[in-house]
């Protein structure tokens, strides 16, 4: 698997004395209030702050916002700080940390910054506070958050296809798992890589936009590595969440007129949430053309399976999906029941795993983000036929994100848990 890219991890000296550790925190955070123009501000954060050995606390700086790389916008646009939310240790909710001062992140050549108005939660943020993929994350402190919608505030000079004022939307590291970025999403600013990101369809707001990318990429990719198209049937377990209800959309017969709800695709290797099959059922239904979509879900959220375009709405409370007698082409078990799954899939068919034991033909992948998938999908939301969810309980505010991230790791989220407005 590929590595994210090295400039857009930061280094994490916490010492004293270190040149990223400027004595003038106090002058930092009175910049934090200079006003933004309001144009278009959607954010990097590449610094955030972090306990030393002292007990207090230590900003890791990111260079000047007027470096050379950086051709489109005036140095004093951008405020020096940010707020940002961000954890020093691994473990649970508690860790996260509101920052009223952390560094706005300079930006590589081929990246933009990006003033963040919207940003979503994926039960891979909850994994990696949690400490599961310490091995190959980013150096701690970190700003969680993969998914962002906003607006270009600067670009760098191999920059070519985006420019200050665009409002943008994508998942802003290019492999969850593999050195994802230190400074992420949930703060007023970030950097991302051009190639990462897409310009936000217009039909859509930013708290809409923001809960699309790491799912419908997610369920784009599962679905393309199954060897799925038009024709073939699909069960996708646990079709009320992100990737499940994409999925049922993509797969709809009329390829050319449906649309994929990308929120929820979101097929990531080890994350079982059912907030991302959602977006797998859009996909497989109005993307894929699927001739025959079934997906399970509990009582309460069979009719939003049928809305979403499953022919098949499955009670799990009631029924047993691999007792019945009808076999699939791809099954899609977002939900750790890999050994059930493949009772049910046809022979030379295939099991997309998201979590739990993978069991032949099942398989496990982690997503590659690509802003060229998302212009692909972007035609199907501007149309309206493939709609993002956004889990009624939401939005959640700023200030709400520890609250945000006890919601998702309950499971019972329905499409995308989003924070929004970013202040």
């Amino acid at each position: 698997m590929q590595s994210l890219l090295s400039s857009s991890v930061l280094a994490n000296p916490c010492t004293t004395g270190s040149p990223l550790f400027p004595p003038t925190a106090a002058k930092l955070a009175a910049a934090a209030s200079v006003p933004v123009a309001a144009a278009a501000r959607s954010g990097a954060i590449a610094a955030v702050s972090r306990r030393s050995a002292s007990g207090g606390r230590c900003v890791v700086a990111a260079a000047s916002s007027s470096s050379p790389a950086v051709t489109t916008a005036e140095a004093g646009e951008v405020p020096a700080t940010m707020k940002a939310w961000a954890y020093d240790d691994y473990g649970d909710g508690s860790v996260l940390k509101l920052n009223d001062a952390a560094a706005v992140p300079d930006i590589a050549d081929d990246q933009v910054l990006v003033r963040v108005a919207a940003a979503a939660l994926n039960p891979v943020d909850a994994k990696r506070r949690a400490g599961k993929f310490k091995a190959t994350d980013s150096p701690l402190p970190t700003v969680p958050g993969y998914d962002v919608a906003g607006v270009v505030v600067k670009a760098g000079r191999k920059v070519k296809g985006l420019k200050e004022g665009d409002e943008v939307y994508g998942n802003i590291s290019e492999k969850a798992l593999e050195g994802p970025k230190q400074s992420g999403s949930l703060a007023e600013y970030t950097a991302v890589e051009e190639k990462l990101l897409a310009l936000k369809p217009k039909s859509l707001g930013f708290a809409q936009a923001a809960g699309l990318p790491l799912a419908i990429e997610t369920a784009h990719e599962g679905l393309e590595r199954a060897g799925f198209s038009a024709g073939k049937s699909i069960l996708i377990l646990g079709g009320a969440g992100g990737v499940g209800s994409l999925a049922i959309q993509v797969n709809q017969p009329d390829t050319h007129h449906h649309c994929i709800s990308i929120h929820q695709l979101n097929l990531h290797l080890t994350f079982t949430w059912p907030e991302r099959t959602s977006r797998t059922l859009q996909l497989a239904k109005h993307v894929y053309g699927a001739s025959k979509v079934a997906a399970t879900a509990s009582t309460p959220k069979l009719e939003l399976l049928k809305s979403l375009g499953a022919d098949v709405a499955i009670d799990y409370t009631k029924e047993n999906f691999e007792d019945l007698p009808d076999k699939y082409d791809v099954v899609l078990d977002a939900v750790g029941q890999g050994e059930k799954a493949v009772k049910v899939v046809k022979e030379g068919g295939s099991v997309v795993v998201l979590t739990g034991a993978v069991v032949p033909p099942g398989f496990r992948f982690v997503v590659t983000s690509d802003g060229s998938v998302l212009e692909k999908l972007n035609p199907y939301l501007e149309s309206g036929k493939v709609k993002p969810l956004v889990d009624p309980k939401g939005p959640f505010a700023f200030s709400q994100v520890v609250e945000a991230f006890s919601y998702l790791e309950t499971g019972r989220a329905t499409g995308k848990v989003v924070i929004s407005p970013i202040p």
